[in-house]
């Protein structure tokens, strides 16, 4: 057997945190093969490098499909080389915000006028969902104060990985997640003002490498506050999704979120209902927060009403145990609305009008 064809073989090994094939990433430093024993080198980007034991399985049972034996010598990158790295994943731009008007992901931010509504539990779905359908999905949790989209995802402990002045956001389920509470130790409360937030939202969006995705979802806090505003500045392209319950009163309180989305220069492209009525054994249903909140809310938004999520204890019960309804049982009523929600996404491609193709006429 030759280097080339190890080589070949190990270019189907994908680092899980970059998503990139670790010979396009210079994780290997060399390889040698001798009486069919293959001898690689692979460079981990950093020491304690979370994901190092997975690598080098990886590289293992690749190299094992065209030789009979493998050696792995592991090290870690030089200080030039993880900067060279960095500099290949920003395409030698500078450290600028990732998805800036030219940018062709899709951006949409989750809002709601007050808490409790579903908003978190709807985007976690959503952004699993997404990713079953073969997109690159990624979501920021922007909610500081009352973060928990990791344990609606089930990686409370996960901490990103820090490679030089880039962060590597963990993921879960597909989908690529950073949020403050990966920062904080257990359950401490955050306690900022405004400038400490818009910063923190700005990094979120500039140091975190989230590659080339297809969609990015934001969980934004409940309310009209600093995050949106500054959600409003930093990306005035995103869409925004209204979620509220069936409930008048919260409808009314939802439409505060849209209104100040719009007067940023945001979209608003819909509205979602959740906690709609419970069903009953005997076939009734049991609205247990009033109902029609959603579609009056969408109406005077003159927005369509995406869709009207009912109360579920599988939806619940997922949230609670880090596996989102979409997987864990995905002919749930309240997984078959978020499913069909998704797909509608799904099907807005990424459109090129109004973004500069970086051509010149000559």
């Amino acid at each position: 057997m030759s280097n080339s064809e190890v080589l070949a073989a190990l270019a189907r090994v994908i680092d899980p945190e970059i998503r990139r094939p670790i010979t396009e990433l210079d994780m290997i430093g060399g390889v040698s093969v001798a009486d069919d024993l293959a001898t690689i080198d692979l460079k981990l980007t950093i020491v304690g490098c979370p994901a190092a034991d997975t690598i080098e399985r990886d590289v293992r049972e690749a190299a094992l499909t065209v030789v009979s034996a493998v050696h792995v010598n592991v090290t870690v990158m030089s200080r030039e080389e993880r900067a060279a790295l960095t500099e290949k994943l920003r395409g030698g731009r500078p450290k600028t915000l990732q998805f800036g008007p030219d940018s062709l992901t899709r951006i949409y931010a989750i809002s709601s006028g007050k808490g409790g509504v579903g908003k978190s539990t709807l985007t976690a779905n959503l952004g699993v969902a997404l990713a079953a359908r073969g997109l690159r999905v990624g979501i920021v949790d922007a909610d500081v104060f009352g973060f928990s989209i990791p344990g609606l995802l089930g990686v409370a402990g996960a901490k990103p990985t820090q490679v030089d002045e880039m962060i590597l956001p963990p993921v879960a389920h597909g989908v690529k997640v950073i949020s403050i509470g990966m920062f904080v130790e257990g359950n401490t409360a955050v306690s900022w003002r405004g400038p400490m937030l818009h910063r923190t939202l700005q990094q979120f969006l500039t140091d975190v490498f989230f590659g080339d995705l297809d969609v990015l979802l934001l969980d934004l806090p409940p309310g009209t506050g600093d995050i949106a505003i500054s959600l409003g500045q930093l990306l005035p392209q995103a869409e925004v999704i209204v979620v509220t319950t069936p409930q008048a009163a919260a409808a009314e309180v939802a439409e505060r979120s849209a209104l100040v989305a719009r007067q940023t220069g945001q979209t608003v492209i819909g509205v979602i209902e959740n906690m709609a009525g419970l069903p009953q054994p005997d076939g009734t249903v049991l609205n247990l927060f009033g109902e029609g909140g959603g579609t009056d809310a969408a109406a005077r938004l003159d927005v369509p009403l995406l869709a009207s999520i009912p109360l579920s204890l599988a939806l619940r019960e997922g949230g609670d145990s880090g596996e989102p309804v979409v997987l864990g049982h995905p002919d749930d009523p309240a997984a078959t609305a978020i499913t069909a929600v998704a797909a509608a996404l799904a099907s807005r491609a990424r459109g090129l009008s109004g973004r500069k193709l970086g051509l010149s006429v000559t």
